[in-house]
C-alpha cells in the first residue's frame, strides 16, 4: 500500500470513528436526557397538581332542602273517614361537624319559634336551607338531616310532642363536592332524593364557588382542566347540548361528545338533554320519572262545579309510583309549578259537554293549543273535564293525552262517590288507569286490560262469559273497569298474585316511554265502526337498531353484559343489552368520537318496546372496550397527591 492510499484509510478510519462517536453520544444524550425530561414531566406534572380547596373564598357549606313530601295520605285516602283533613306539622335540622341549623325555631325577627314548621302534605315549591361556615381548607365534613315532626298528645291533641322520623347521615367532599352515606351517586332512589319510612326528601349540599358553577375549584383544575374563575354552567366545550357543570354532575365527560339526544340511561323515555332542561324540577338522568301537567274546565251551567284535579289525587299518585322507585312529578298549576310555561298546568279550559275520543274535534284543540310544545315528549297531558274518560293519541300514534270525566252525574250515579274523599279517590283511579294505558298496558296487547262488569254488548274482548267472569274476578288491577266503577279499596297495578293465565304482575310490564312511541294500533275516527277495540288491527312493525356506520358485536356483548348491567340503571324491568362497534367514522352519524354504544331493550313482553340507548364508551387496539368514570378520574389524581 503506497503512502497515498495509507493516509486515506486513516482519514476514513478517523472519520468512521468520529460518527461512531457522534452518534453514540447523541443516543447518550438523549438516553439520559430523555429519562431526565421524562422525570422532570412527571415531577412537574406533580408540582402542576395544585391541592387547594378553596383558595379565593372562604369555605362555606349550604345544606338545602328542596322539598319535603309526607307519604302517609295515600293510605288515608283509601279509608273512610276525615283523617286525610288533617295535614302533618313538620320541620328539618341539619347539623354539619357538630352545629346545628334548626328551621324550627328561626333566630331573625325577633327569634319566634315554630316560624318554619311545614304544615304540608308536600313542600313542593317551598325551598329552604341553612349555611355554615368551614374551616378553611378541610377536606370533608359530616353532614346530618333530621325530619321532626309535631305529634299530637294529650287530652284532645292540645299538645304536641317533637319525634324524630328521618335521618340522613351524610359526608361531604370539599374537592369533588359530592357526597356519600345514606344517599350517594347512582344510588337506587336517585342523587340527592332519599326515600324514606315516612317522608320522602329531596336536598343538595353545595359548597362556596367562587365562579358559581358548582364545580368545586379542586376537581377543576385537577380533573376536567377548566377555568375555576369562569362559570361552567354556561360553558359547552364539546357541543353536545349539556353544559360542563351539568355532565359533571351526572358522571359524563365535559370535554367529548356525548349522544344526549338520544341517550336514556333509565330507559323512562326523557332523554339527557331533556333531563337537563328539566333540571329545575328534579330531573335524573339515572331515576325513572313521569311528568304529567294537569288542566281542568270550566262549569258549563248553574248547577255544576269547575273540573278540576286536587292535591290529593297527585299524592296518591306520586305515592303509588314512589314504591316502585319511579319518580312523578304534576304541574297543576298551584302545586309549585309557577315559574313554568305560560300555558302550563291549571289552566281552565273552556266547558264542553261531552268529549269525543276518535273525532278529535275537542281534545285535539286542547293539546295543540294549552299543551306547551316545548314539553311535548317529556310530559303527559290530563284535563279534567266534563264527560270523557279515555287516553287518546295526541301528535302521531302517541297515546299521552288523558281525559278523565268529572260530571255531576257521573260523580254521584255512576259512582256512587257522594264524598269529596272519596271524589278525589275516583278521580285519581281515573288516572291511574289511563297512565297504565300511557305505559303500554293497552288492551290489544294484554287481555284482561279494560274488561268492564258492564256492557256485554260492546265489551272487549269477546269471549265466553265464562272466561270474561275470570278475567273480572281475578285480575286484582286498576286496568280492571271493575276496580274504578266498584271496589272501593284497590288502587293499584296488579302484582300477579292470582297467578296466570287470568292474571298479570302489572308492574312487571310497564314501559314508561310508551307514551312517545308509535302505538301498536291506530283508533280510526269513525265511530260506527269503531265501537269497541276489537275493530282495530294491530300493526305490529319493530325494526331494532338501526345505525349506518355501526354493527353489532354479539362477542363483546356476551363477554361485558355483567359490566354493562352494572352500569345501565333501568330500575323496573330486566333488559337484553347490544354492543354496537363503529366500523365506519365516515359514515356513522354521530359526532361523537365514542366507538362503542350501548343499547338496552326492557323484557317487558307484550308489551312492543323499542331499543334504548343507555350509555356510550371506546374500544382499544386490544379490543377491550372501557367507559368514561368520574370517580376513575378523581381516583388518579388522588393516587397522585397521596
Amino acid at each position: 500500500m503506497d503512502i497515498k492510499n495509507k493516509r486515506r484509510t486513516i482519514v476514513a478510519v478517523a472519520i468512521l470513528i468520529a460518527i461512531c462517536l457522534f452518534v453514540s453520544g447523541i443516543f447518550a444524550y438523549f438516553e439520559y436526557f430523555g429519562k431526565e425530561k421524562e422525570f422532570i414531566e412527571e415531577e412537574s406534572m406533580e408540582v402542576e397538581l395544585d391541592d387547594h380547596i378553596s383558595p379565593f373564598l372562604n369555605q362555606e357549606l349550604t345544606v338545602q332542602i328542596k322539598r319535603i313530601r309526607n307519604r302517609g295520605l295515600m293510605d288515608k285516602m283509601l279509608k273512610v273517614g276525615t283523617s286525610w283533613r288533617d295535614t302533618p306539622a313538620f320541620y328539618w335540622v341539619s347539623i354539619v361537624d357538630g352545629r346545628e341549623h334548626n328551621l324550627g325555631f328561626i333566630e331573625a325577627a325577633g327569634g319566634v319559634e315554630g316560624t318554619g314548621v311545614f304544615t304540608d302534605w308536600d313542600t313542593f315549591g317551598k325551598e329552604s336551607k341553612g349555611n355554615f361556615y368551614i374551616e378553611e381548607e378541610q377536606e370533608t365534613s359530616e353532614v346530618t338531616i333530621t325530619v321532626i315532626e309535631q305529634v299530637k298528645s294529650g287530652l284532645f291533641g292540645r299538645r304536641t310532642q317533637d319525634v324524630e322520623k328521618e335521618k340522613i347521615h351524610l359526608v361531604y367532599n370539599y374537592r369533588t363536592g359530592r357526597w356519600s352515606g345514606d344517599d350517594n351517586f347512582k344510588d337506587n332512589d336517585g342523587y340527592g332524593h332519599y326515600l324514606g319510612e315516612e317522608y320522602e326528601i329531596w336536598f343538595s349540599l353545595q359548597q362556596s364557588d367562587y365562579d358559581h358553577d358548582g364545580i368545586p375549584y379542586w376537581t377543576e383544575v385537577n380533573v376536567l382542566d377548566t377555568d375555576p374563575t369562569v362559570d361552567d354552567s354556561k360553558l359547552d366545550p364539546d357541543n353536545d347540548g349539556c353544559p360542563t357543570s351539568w355532565e359533571w354532575k351526572w358522571g359524563y365527560d365535559p370535554h367529548t361528545w356525548d349522544d344526549h339526544i338520544n341517550l336514556d340511561p333509565d330507559v323512562d323515555g326523557i332523554e339527557n338533554i331533556e333531563e337537563y332542561q328539566m333540571s329545575k324540577w328534579f330531573a335524573d338522568p339515572y331515576q325513572p320519572a313521569i311528568y304529567i301537567e294537569i288542566d281542568g274546565m270550566e262549569k258549563g251551567r248553574l248547577l255544576d262545579w269547575d273540573h278540576v284535579s286536587f292535591e290529593e289525587v297527585h299524592q296518591m299518585l306520586i305515592e303509588r309510583f314512589s314504591q316502585h322507585n319511579i319518580n312523578v312529578y304534576i304541574d297543576n298549576g298551584g302545586d309549585g309549578w309557577a315559574d313554568g310555561p305560560g300555558n302550563g298546568g291549571g289552566e281552565l279550559l273552556p266547558f264542553i259537554d261531552v268529549i269525543d275520543d276518535t273525532v278529535g274535534h275537542h281534545h285535539n284543540r286542547f293539546y295543540v293549543h294549552n299543551f306547551a310544545d316545548e314539553r311535548k315528549g317529556t310530559f303527559r297531558y290530563v284535563t279534567v273535564v266534563n264527560n270523557a274518560g279515555f287516553i287518546v293519541a295526541g301528535d302521531y300514534n302517541y297515546y299521552d293525552h288523558i281525559l278523565i270525566d268529572t260530571s255531576l252525574r257521573k260523580t254521584y250515579i255512576n259512582r256512587l262517590a257522594p264524598t269529596p274523599r272519596y271524589q278525589r279517590v275516583v278521580l285519581a283511579k281515573g288516572i291511574l288507569h289511563e297512565l297504565g294505558h300511557s305505559m303500554g298496558l293497552m288492551p290489544d296487547n294484554v287481555i284482561g286490560v279494560d274488561v268492564s262488569p258492564g256492557d256485554k254488548e260492546n265489551r272487549w274482548p269477546s269471549m265466553p262469559d265464562e272466561e270474561y267472569q275470570k278475567y273480572l274476578e281475578n285480575y286484582h288491577s286498576i286496568m280492571n273497569y271493575k276496580y274504578i266503577f266498584g271496589d272501593r279499596t284497590l288502587f293499584d297495578y296488579s302484582d300477579g298474585s292470582n297467578g296466570a293465565p287470568y292474571d298479570q304482575n302489572d308492574w312487571d310490564h310497564v314501559y314508561l316511554p310508551a307514551f312517545q312511541v308509535d302505538a301498536a294500533t291506530i283508533e280510526e275516527a269513525i265511530p260506527t265502526i269503531d265501537k269497541t277495540f276489537e275493530d282495530q288491527e294491530v300493526v305490529d312493525k319493530k325494526p331494532g337498531v338501526m345505525l349506518d356506520g355501526w354493527v353489532y358485536d354479539e362477542n363483546l356483548t356476551a363477554e361485558y353484559n355483567n359490566e354493562i348491567t352494572s352500569l345501565c340503571f333501568v330500575k323496573n324491568a330486566d333488559c337484553d343489552y347490544r354492543i354496537y362497534v363503529k366500523t365506519d367514522k365516515d359514515s356513522a352519524k354521530q359526532a361523537s368520537d365514542r366507538d362503542i354504544r350501548v343499547y338496552a331493550k326492557p323484557n317487558v313482553e307484550p308489551i312492543i318496546v323499542r331499543w334504548s340507548l343507555v350509555t356510550e364508551g371506546n374500544q382499544d387496539s386490544e379490543g377491550d372496550i372501557w367507559f368514561y368514570s368520574c370517580d376513575d378520574m378523581v381516583n388518579k389524581v388522588m393516587s397522585m397527591i397521596q
